[in-house]
């Protein structure tokens, strides 16, 4: 009966898992649509965490709250300005000039940085598994980024942006794991996504006037949509996967979104890949699907 529940407990961690890198995904292709209405970064990340704070709000008007330890409430303030906060803000510049597929290219890299950081910070151990998918994932998004990142006119600047955001995101997704088994997945999220969003606002009143938050109506609705579909439910799917089957499944398993980026791209951004990336893409679906089964 034990191991019938382990194997449940582990195929709803790849699901939940599967689930946000589709979220994740979509940001991207958000972000590019709101850009065309002559949005900055800063801004269109305010409104984004705005949509949060009101989910966040109306979600702990009935939700009980147990007291947490100082030392939990300062992990908790790290943790949330590091993945959700400088993350977010090196990301969004970096988009404001490199494509939307390859910015979640650039970012898929977090899972084998995950993985580093989780062997060198926390004593964790490299599976099989891990091990075989590793330099799959990572021969199919070589394939996959090395065309976008040869072109004269690439932005190394705006790749720069995003590199540094994959560096912190992937920091944020190693050191979860302690807090998320000290707090609970739920409570983790709720206080990190808190102070992300705080730690946002206070950037935009730092940088911006009020009136910039006058934006077309189409802005405030991808907004909406990035702070549903984008932040809040895939970033409690991560939490509650990486309670399940750890940080570094969930990383990898997270090498699906860009694939799914890729093709949202093409189909609304009319962005292409070539066959050699095609192949890439493969590559990489076939990794996931060797971390995805549980030994």
């Amino acid at each position: 009966m034990q191991s019938t529940a382990n194997h449940a407990s582990f195929r709803l961690g790849v699901i939940l898992a599967i689930f946000a890198a589709t979220g994740f995904s979509c940001k991207a292709i958000f972000a590019k649509l709101a850009y065309r209405h002559g949005i900055d970064a800063i801004t269109l990340i305010c409104l984004r965490m705005l949509f949060v704070l009101l989910i966040l709000a109306s979600y702990s008007l009935w939700r009980s709250k147990a007291r947490l330890a100082g030392r939990d409430y300062l992990a908790l303030i790290g943790l949330g300005l590091l993945g959700y906060y400088l993350s977010s803000v090196l990301d969004f510049i970096g988009l404001m000039t490199v494509s939307a597929s390859l910015e979640r290219l650039i970012l898929s890299l977090y899972p084998t940085l995950t993985v580093l950081f989780s062997v060198l910070l926390t004593g964790s151990v490299m599976t099989r598994q891990i091990k075989q998918a590793l330099p799959l994932t990572y021969l199919g998004i070589a394939l996959v980024i090395a065309p976008g990142l040869s072109e004269a006119n690439a932005d190394w600047v705006g790749i720069g942006f995003i590199v540094a955001s994959t560096t912190c995101y992937a920091l944020y997704m190693s050191l979860s794991p302690v807090m998320i088994s000290r707090i609970g997945a739920m409570r983790f999220t709720e206080l990190g996504l808190t102070v992300s969003s705080i730690a946002v606002l206070c950037h935009f009143l730092v940088t911006h006037p009020v009136s910039a938050l006058v934006q077309p109506l189409p802005v405030y609705g991808l907004a909406a949509a990035m702070a549903v579909f984008s932040t809040v439910l895939p970033i409690y799917a991560t939490a509650a996967a990486m309670s399940r089957i750890g940080a570094s499944r969930t990383a990898i398993i997270g090498s699906l979104g860009p694939m799914l980026s890729i093709l949202m791209s093409i189909g609304i951004l009319d962005e292409r890949l070539s066959t050699i990336q095609w192949l890439g893409a493969i590559i990489v679906m076939l990794g996931v699907w060797i971390i995805s089964k549980k030994s």
